[in-house]
């Protein structure tokens, strides 16, 4: 019988568009019976997902793939993601051995490791794939795909596991705005969708291995179409494409899905219709929306191409406070960009002070060659971007107190993600406050394990030491569903891009 290998490790750098992609592949993986190992331990086959929003992580991409080589010298090794697109022949050196797939056949990895799967993986019943390397089990692998990101320093390498409470499930890919300081557009091509029965297969399967929270992202994921924007120019066609809100409502109305979140959407494209289905689709549609800004001052954001104004932006999230009680906005903001005067800058603070936002991801300003910004005149030098980034941050840091404290006394129903040093667990509430619990404390007998439960609790006061965590009085425990073993060692980037998923 044709095989399939006997293990395989994942490396991602990026953001959660890029989680989502790695996080999808490891599903089918684990259908599969192969197991997924740390990328340190080595593996037959690797799946190196990259980064080219800095030159960081254009190095942190290549480090990755030598890493690889070393591990499992006669591994195969599949590269893909931003890097391959913009420079390949850098990762080309870094490994001659790998196999280099863009970012323009990215639908290819699914299709080889569904067809793994039905190859002789498992259905269900715990049945294991045969052995042996991908390319005798497949057809030849025609691509997969990435996502940049980065933080205020560029990308910064950690361990983590893929979600076990939570899974990101991509509906969209590409972006045609092509904002000046952005190189997504190059990298991932004209924005696109992926059809309803793929989203809901994905969201089906991440629900049979136990996730409770389904995060639905992309890079410019307003712009959800249904598929049609694969097919031809939008509006050329006599169906009316199927719009963000109306894929919600399938997958309120088909799956199962207890806890939905949006992981980032372009201001402009929070209209009425995409209210009132979070409204409708309330308690499961989570009272929480990540809105980039990117700046607060007018004459920046023209520049950087931006599709509104600070008034607009305002606007925006004066509509979805009046539809959506309590809900959670959290924004992206660039420091020193090209043409930020000082001026300019006070402008920006004075904006994100004004707005009371529940959260704020700072970046400083990297030039990309190959934007429009990396042209522009009125650069802004280093020394000054870290200082304006530093003031942004303790602005990013009493915004998150002040949204948790202003929650204290009310109700939440958190996720429970993970246990920490001294005992507690610790989760998400709805509006994406951190909540942290004793279950010692609870006026009823808590399980020993309590990831993936979903607690009722009352918030009581700011976590000693952690101004933006609470702690929580257990009111009602909802155990965890049995889940699957974990699917994915994961070598992690950084989550929040800066010109990817949360920075158009």
């Amino acid at each position: 019988m044709v095989s399939g290998p006997r293990s395989a490790a994942i490396v991602n750098l990026g953001c959660k568009v890029n989680q989502s992609e790695m996080e999808a592949a490891a599903r089918l993986l684990r259908e599969a019976g192969v197991p997924l190992v740390d990328p340190g331990r080595g593996a037959d086959l690797y799946l190196v997902n990259t980064c080219t929003v800095t030159s960081i992580a254009d190095e942190k991409s290549r480090t990755a793939i030598r890493r690889a080589r070393r591990a499992n010298p006669d591994a195969e090794i599949v590269v893909t993601g931003c890097s391959v697109q913009i420079d390949p022949g850098a990762l080309a050196r870094a490994d001659p051995a790998a196999r280099l797939v863009d970012n323009e056949g990215k639908a290819g990895l699914l299709r080889e490791l569904e067809a793994l799967v039905r190859l002789g993986g498992s259905t269900g019943d715990g049945g294991r794939a045969p052995h042996g390397p991908l390319d005798a089990a497949l057809p030849t692998l025609s691509g997969v795909e990435s996502a940049a990101a980065g933080d205020i320093e560029g990308i910064d390498d950690g361990r983590a596991s893929v979600e076990r409470t939570r899974a990101f499930v991509k509906v969209q890919d590409g972006c045609s705005f092509h904002c000046t300081y952005c190189i997504i557009p190059q990298a991932r091509g004209p924005e696109r969708s992926l059809e309803p029965p793929v989203v809901l297969a994905d969201v089906r399967r991440a629900l049979a291995a136990g996730h409770r929270e389904i995060v639905l992202t992309g890079i410019n994921i307003g712009t959800y179409d249904g598929g049609w924007s694969e097919r031809g120019a939008r509006g050329s066609h006599t169906r009316s494409a199927l719009t963000l809100a109306g894929l919600v409502r399938r997958i309120l109305t088909e799956t199962r899905v207890e806890r939905i979140r949006l992981s980032s959407i372009e201001p402009q494209h929070v209209d009425d219709e995409l209210l009132e289905t979070w409204v409708d689709g309330g308690p499961r549609t989570l009272p929480h929306l990540h809105l980039p800004l990117q700046s607060g001052d007018d004459g920046v954001l023209r520049r950087m191409g931006r599709r509104y104004l600070s008034a607009d932006y305002a606007r925006v999230m004066e509509r979805a406070r009046a539809a959506i009680p309590g809900v959670a906005v959290h924004a992206d903001v660039i420091a020193g960009f090209p043409t930020e005067d000082e001026d300019a800058f006070r402008r920006t603070m004075d904006f994100v002070r004004g707005i009371e936002l529940a959260g704020l991801h700072v970046f400083r300003y990297s030039e990309r060659p190959g934007t429009p910004a990396t042209r522009m005149a009125g650069q802004v030098d280093g020394r000054t971007r870290k200082a304006r980034a530093g003031e942004l941050l303790a602005v990013a840091a009493d915004a998150r107190e002040g949204f948790a404290r202003r929650g204290l006394g009310t109700v939440a129903r958190v996720l429970v993600e993970s246990r920490l040093d001294d005992g507690r667990w610790v989760g998400h509430a709805e509006d994406h406050v951190l909540v942290a619990v004793d279950p010692g404390r609870a006026p009823m007998t808590a399980p020993d394990h309590l990831e993936n439960a979903i607690l009722t609790v009352r918030r009581t006061r700011i976590d000693d030491g952690v101004p933006d965590r609470v702690t929580g009085e257990i009111l009602a425990i909802d155990p965890a569903r049995r889940i699957g073993r974990p699917a994915l060692p994961i070598l992690a980037a950084a989550s929040a891009p800066m010109g990817g998923a949360h920075a158009h």
